[in-house]
């Protein structure tokens, strides 16, 4: 199980992006959602969609639900 967090600033193409907390562009307390331990980025991601329903995955650390 890993913690993940949704980037509460949109990307350029209004994406929201999942990271697990360690990684390298995980956004600062500040501007990040919590979303809780997960198995996986899918069921991350689902949850971040609950908030935000444009989000997915960050390329480098959830690159399995990096769909844009």
């Amino acid at each position: 199980m890993k913690k993940y967090y949704v980037n509460e600033n949109a990307q350029l193409n209004g994406d929201h992006e999942v990271h697990t907390a360690d990684c390298r562009y995980v956004p600062s307390v500040f501007n990040r959602k919590d979303l809780g331990e997960h198995s996986s980025c899918k069921s991350a991601v689902m949850e971040a969609k609950k908030t935000y329903s444009k989000s997915n995955g960050c390329k480098t650390c959830s690159d399995d639900c990096h769909t844009s």
